[in-house]
């Protein structure tokens, strides 16, 4: 199974002027331990060169490093595995290419969607996006609260919830009973992004000790 508590998505037009290994260097000093590279508009060479220098990156720092859509990349960077979305390669497919010793994640929206990717053999899904985002393009309707609910619930395999996520309304997320978040913009756009992420963890940890509030 699948370990991890705090997922960090690079998004560089959160952060301009600054580079993207510094800024994910950062989030792995404060504790990321799953980075993910989303890159929906450069080429295949630069999303490879990049996804080449964040894998050293986290083999540094002992954490997963996923790319986000490009499973060639994925193999071609060595990464610990994929993560696609619902109009992606499907999951059976992807699992044919990448086999059983890489991780393979699938975004969802629903719990039926959750019920297919965990029936389907997902490492992990993701369960979202919670609230409104700007972070993507083409975003589906905020699925709330309810649906962390439902996959805290019934989902077996580990599920991340994701979208929308800022430390003043992930004790909300919590509460619902997710024990993973992912954040973009509330991380990779901070002036502290470690200072960001030892805060989310440490909310996290008081939930996880069945206390309230953090800070």
């Amino acid at each position: 199974m699948v370990e991890f508590r705090l997922y960090v998505i690079t998004d560089e037009r959160f952060h301009p002027g600054r580079d993207l290994l510094t800024v994910m260097e950062e989030a792995l000093q404060g504790g990321a331990d799953v980075i993910q590279l989303r890159n929906k508009t450069g080429t295949k060479r630069e999303i490879l060169r990049k996804a080449k220098a964040l894998r050293a990156l986290t083999k540094k720092y002992g954490a997963l490093f996923i790319v986000n859509d490009h499973i060639d990349v994925a193999l071609a960077a060595e990464a610990d595995g994929v993560h696609l979305g619902q109009d992606d390669l499907p999951l059976a497919e992807a699992r044919r290419i990448m086999g059983h010793n890489r991780i393979i994640g699938i975004s969802t929206h629903s719990i039926e969607e959750a019920r297919e990717a965990e029936r389907g053999g997902a490492d992990y899904i993701g369960v979202g996006p919670v609230f409104p985002t700007k972070t993507k393009a083409d975003v589906v309707n905020p699925v709330s609260v309810s649906y962390v609910r439902q996959a805290a619930a019934e989902i077996r395999i580990p599920f991340v919830a994701i979208g929308g996520i800022k430390l003043h309304n992930v004790d909300e997320v919590l509460s619902a009973g997710a024990t993973r978040i992912c954040a973009v913009s509330e991380i990779v756009g901070s002036r502290d992004v470690k200072g960001t992420c030892e805060a989310f963890l440490r909310k996290m940890k008081q939930f996880a000790e069945g206390g309230a509030h953090a800070d």
